[in-house]
């Protein structure tokens, strides 16, 4: 049996103007704010910015733990949008939320995560592992905020081209720990990283789901895992072709998994159920890991 379904490393993770993320001790869920049009899981309904911020209340009160901003869509194909734009998208949420939770800017890049950290975000979620924008990597060393490094290869329109692993979870950890050596290089402590394993990008189903499956061995990294399968398309592969806002059921499969597997964050949308899915799981985990009576 996989010693991830026994035992979860504990971390703290350093983050700027507050108290270190503690991780392990039970899975913490991140709410996905997507304040875009064309985001492939809500269909852009929290595009305008107060719908945003309303959610994220929302979010909060039904027991997520941090949450996740983001002004451009990274679904696979996506067309890229300016820093400009990005900022005029996600600034006003920002300070409606004025650093009160945990939030996360989902960014990569370096102009539009200094004004976001700026205003209160003490995360960034780069989809790309500091490999976009070369400036990106100083903005988090010098502000100290906690950066997740996904797994990814290419940009969003060609990333499938690169989809060819002979096993996915060496790879994927592999060319994290890759990533994880140049973060530090550029200035980042170890214990301001998180990783992803990147369920979807640069993947095709069966790569997410073996990434899925191997998570314990992406965990020999040594860092905090953040999986993110929420409503992903690689859950087609078990579903059949069933449209984004109607995949929570699968994500719940997935997110159970993820945690029992070793994951400390798990980035979803419904986050009320989600919540309930984890408490479950984290249940279950405390129960194989209690001594017999």
């Amino acid at each position: 049996m996989p010693s991830a379904l026994t035992t979860r490393q504990h971390y703290s993770i350093a983050l700027p103007r507050r108290a270190p993320l503690v991780l392990g001790a039970r899975t913490l869920v991140m709410g996905i704010i997507n304040v875009t049009p064309d985001s492939f899981a809500d269909g852009g309904r929290r595009f305008d910015p107060a719908r945003a911020v309303d959610a994220g209340w929302q979010m909060l009160e039904d027991g997520a733990d941090m949450l996740d901003v983001g002004g451009e869509s990274t679904r696979p194909g996506a067309e890229p949008v300016d820093a400009a734009e990005e900022l005029r998208r996600v600034l006003p949420v920002l300070e409606a939320f004025a650093g009160r939770p945990l939030v996360s800017i989902d960014t990569y890049k370096a102009l539009v995560a200094r004004e976001a950290i700026a205003r209160g975000a003490a995360m960034v979620n780069d989809v790309s592992a500091l490999q976009y924008d070369q400036d990106l990597a100083g903005v988090v060393a010098e502000s100290g905020a906690a950066v997740v490094l996904m797994h990814n290869r290419g940009r969003s329109r060609d990333m499938y081209r690169e989809a060819a692993y002979d096993d996915a979870p060496a790879a994927i950890r592999d060319e994290l720990q890759q990533s994880i050596a140049a973060a530090v290089a550029a200035g980042v402590r170890i214990d301001q990283v998180i990783v992803d394993p990147g369920f979807g990008f640069a993947k095709k189903a069966q790569h997410s789901y073996q990434a899925l499956a191997g998570l314990d061995r992406i965990a020999a990294l040594g860092r905090p895992i953040l999986a993110g399968p929420s409503r992903k398309s690689f859950l087609r592969a078990a579903i059949g072709d069933v449209p984004p806002d109607e995949r929570d059921w699968a994500t719940a499969a997935a997110v159970a998994a993820s945690a029992m597997m070793g994951a400390h964050i798990v980035r979803v949308h419904a986050v009320r159920e989600m919540v309930q899915v984890v408490k479950v799981a984290d249940a279950i985990l405390a129960a194989r890991s209690s001594p017999a009576p």
